[in-house]
């Protein structure tokens, strides 16, 4: 595939809480509002900020949060419609914007016509699509995790394969460039090697990456022929290490990371629609050790929107737990609060360092000095290139990198 991605930072936004869309509608509230309109103010925003491609939450038209799709062919009425996303889309291309677009593959919202007519029992190609149990005591359905609003498909039915390949290329050829496929884990890896290779017949340069919390990564992408998986475990360390002073952590989790990149570059990041805020679980200070951490080791980076922005938001285990790590923004970046500045600067001129050293991209880490509270490291680039990275946490949470040549290039923190 073309290596377009190499060159990429994301900028992840969920949509329905960006633009301010109810959640959890009314019949009224579902009225044609083209609320994806709201992010066209913020795409010289993205630029500016160094990213050049815009990672979309759902946008199908969907029963609550985007996650319980209705419709896999329709833009969700509360962000508008297919003009919406087509105005969305062109803007994109003309400013270079590669657009992600989030595939929620595994199961439907418990409305989907399809899973009805499966539950009616009277359409044997609908009932095919899903696992439907048939008993004295009822009849019974597999859910994605417990969550019976959420009817997993049936990943062994031809008619799956069919329809996932089918909406995957029907949006490529619209304007998107790349699929985040929700909740990947869920799904047996040999699925995908039935859509991914028919969508790359068409569409050779699209980039796949599947949402993937735990488990043998490599093994993964090498069995379901996706380009890259969700680095979770990077994720965690970058946090978790500054907030407990135990560098040991981010040592043992970039040895690992390290070996990932033997085989496929994975997408990193600091925060998402699923996980609180990265300031509000470590404070603005170790987050911007965090973000150095996410700027200076290899992977391809993804942003999640208000992160540059020291945005706070705590997620919680209820109905609406999500909400609040998922809030809408203004109309226009000038509208943002000058509180934000100090961290937006600091992600800014990372990122500004990663765009003059692109070998980044797939670079590999060495431990120089592994202490509790202090982690210096080089990365090294194929050929021959390096830079150095030391975080420290006393007498507070500062990061500097250094040159080859010893030339100070960045210092992060007071």
């Amino acid at each position: 595939m073309s290596r377009w991605i190499d060159h990429t930072i994301w900028w992840h936004v969920y949509p329905l809480g960006f633009a301010g869309a109810p959640i959890r509608p009314t019949p009224e509230e579902r009225a044609l509002s083209p609320r994806l309109d709201r992010l066209l103010p913020w795409l010289d925003y993205l630029i500016e900020l160094g990213a050049n491609g815009l990672a979309l939450g759902p946008i199908f038209q969907s029963e609550s949060h985007g996650y319980d799709t209705l419709d896999f062919y329709r833009i969700d009425s509360r962000l508008g419609d297919d003009a919406t996303f087509d105005h969305l889309a062109r803007a994109c291309q003309e400013r270079g914007i590669h657009l992600m677009l989030d595939g929620v593959f595994n199961h439907v919202g418990v409305g989907h016509p399809r899973f009805q007519a499966a539950l009616a029992g009277n359409d044997p190609a609908a009932e095919a699509m899903f696992r439907i149990h048939r008993t004295e005591a009822g009849v019974h359905y597999d859910d994605f995790e417990g969550h019976q609003a959420l009817p997993a498909l049936n990943h062994d039915a031809p008619a799956v394969v069919d329809r996932v390949v089918d909406v995957m290329c029907h949006w490529l050829r619209r304007g998107a460039s790349a699929w985040r496929l929700d909740a990947a884990y869920a799904v047996k890896p040999e699925f995908w090697t039935q859509v991914l290779p028919r969508v790359r017949a068409e569409f050779p340069d699209t980039w796949i990456v599947g949402e993937v919390i735990h488990g043998n990564y490599p093994d993964i992408v090498r069995r379901s022929g996706m380009d890259a998986v969700t680095q979770y475990e990077l994720w965690k360390a970058a946090w978790s290490a500054p907030l407990e002073g135990n560098f040991f952590e981010l040592d043992w989790c970039l040895k690992r990371h390290n070996d990932f990149l033997a085989s496929f570059v994975p997408m990193t990041f600091i925060g998402n629609h699923d996980v609180t805020r990265i300031a509000s679980r470590i404070g603005n200070d170790k987050a911007a050790l965090a973000a150095t951490i996410l700027f200076t080791v290899g992977g391809i980076p993804s942003i999640y929107y208000g992160d540059e922005q020291a945005f706070q938001g705590i997620k919680t285990d209820r109905e609406g737990g999500d909400d609040e790590v998922r809030p809408a923004f203004p109309d226009t970046p000038a509208a943002l609060s000058p509180l934000g500045e100090p961290m937006r600067r600091i992600h800014h001129d990372l990122i500004g360092l990663r765009r003059r050293n692109p070998w980044l991209v797939n670079a590999t880490t060495t431990p120089t000095q592994v202490e509790a509270r202090t982690y210096v490291y080089d990365v090294n680039g194929r050929e021959g290139q390096r830079l150095n990275v030391a975080l420290r946490l006393d007498p507070s949470p500062m990061a500097d990198i250094h040159a080859a040549d010893g030339t100070h290039l960045l210092h992060v923190g007071a």
